[in-house]
């Protein structure tokens, strides 16, 4: 891909203060080469320039959660009901014609570009998102859904996974990653937990795993009780043993926690899960918009972050949220744990690497790293993180990954 240099009103590093009137330069490997004042950042003649002097570039987003399969769905899932949410999204799943699942998972690839996301971690069970992102030339882990909630189910269901990652490792690249998600203790046996687990360590996959989004989920594991486990009973899956378990603790004493691990949500917790999720290090997805739609509450965001957590934000589907505007989350994110804006901006960047494991190649405009950046168009009087931050999906002027453009907006 050919180099290409960036220069704007001001360059966030997000590593480093801002700089006004900076420069980035992306090599012809995709990687940053400098990055500074304008004036210190070298213009070699034979590579493409662009100014924007009304806007900033901050490392591309890291959108910790998404379903990129389940685009197209917007606005047809209504119910204030999870479970019966759940059910109808399924329905709509089993209609929707399998072609079609991989343009709906590339319409979401260009959508997150356009919303300035340039890394995702998308959970699904079609096996089209590492397609599409391979496809496009894009950059994440793309997550392999698994379900078995009856114990019985557990080697059917461990096969099918395994024959699935053998398929599509085909598809990793330098940028895309493929991993493993046993999907939530509601849809899931704590034996398949366990085989999942060992899985994912032998064949060194991340996993992630939807944990304490519900009160109902806690009911299931705490007490046996509530819709999930009326749902159990009417299928005759076993209930859980008594006395029980938080979601945390139960997926801890089935071997699911450690440093690979997504956790996503993360809501219904207290101090004790909060203080068993760092001591086992996993990282956590916050969707605070899509957790007040489904009406979980709020995650206690703040106590995650003063326990040290690695906690990056990320969108859900749009069948929750309506679209994939990754700032919005984040807002939602600052105002409930008192953060500054530079560490909501943090948020969508640095950490949201970090959560992945992949602080080393995404999340801040340094030397050596992916050269992904998002050009957001300013306006006057705020600081230049509170100005990104305050932006909409609208304000998004250009996107690049790997120093190789993949969305052009509004002029600067």
């Amino acid at each position: 891909m050919p180099a290409v240099r960036l220069a704007a009103r001001w360059v966030l590093p997000v590593d480093a203060p801002p700089i006004a009137a900076g420069a980035v330069l992306i090599g012809a490997d995709g990687r940053i080469v400098a990055v500074g004042p304008d004036t210190g950042v070298p213009a070699p003649a034979d590579v493409p320039q662009r100014t924007f002097p009304s806007a900033a570039i901050a490392p591309g987003f890291v959108n910790t959660h998404t379903h990129l399969e389940l685009t197209g769905f917007e606005g047809q899932v209504e119910s204030d009901d999870f479970a019966a949410w759940i059910r109808r999204l399924r329905e709509l799943k089993d209609q929707r014609p399998p072609e079609e699942y991989l343009a709906a998972a590339l319409r979401g690839v260009r959508d997150a570009w356009a919303a300035g996301v340039t890394t995702v971690a998308d959970t699904g069970d079609r096996g089209v998102v590492i397609r599409a992102l391979t496809v496009c030339g894009g950059s994440g882990v793309a997550y392999q859904e698994v379900f078995g909630p009856h114990p019985d189910q557990t080697s059917e269901s461990l096969a099918q996974l395994q024959a699935k990652v053998t398929e599509l490792r085909a598809f990793e690249s330098a940028r895309v990653r493929l991993g493993v998600s046993p999907h939530a203790p509601y849809t899931v046996s704590g034996p398949l937990y366990r085989a999942v687990s060992a899985y994912a360590r032998s064949e060194g996959l991340p996993l992630a795993v939807h944990l304490a989004e519900s009160p109902a989920e806690t009911q299931l594991l705490g007490a046996g009780a509530g819709p999930f486990a009326d749902a159990w009973v009417r299928r005759g899956i076993p209930l859980p043993s008594l006395p029980g378990r938080s979601p945390v603790a139960w997926l801890d004493r089935h071997g699911v926690l450690g440093p690979q691990t997504l956790c996503i949500h993360v809501v219904q917790v207290d101090a004790e899960d909060i203080a068993r999720l760092a001591g086992a290090g996993v990282g956590v997805a916050h969707c605070p918009v899509s957790n007040r739609r489904h009406g979980h509450g709020d995650a206690p965001l703040g106590a995650l972050l003063a326990a040290g957590l690695r906690v990056g934000v990320g969108t859900d589907s749009v069948a929750s949220v309506g679209c994939l505007d990754l700032l919005a989350e984040a807002r939602a994110a600052r105002s409930l744990a008192g953060l500054s804006w530079d560490d909501a901006l943090a948020l969508v960047t640095r950490d949201g690497g970090r959560a992945l494991g992949l602080e080393g190649e995404v999340g801040s405009l340094a030397v050596g790293k992916w050269g992904d950046a998002v050009i957001i168009r300013l306006r006057g009087g705020e600081s230049p993180a509170e100005q990104v931050m305050n932006s909409g999906t609208e304000a998004v002027v250009a996107t690049y990954v790997g120093g190789r453009q993949v969305f052009e907006g509004a002029g600067p």
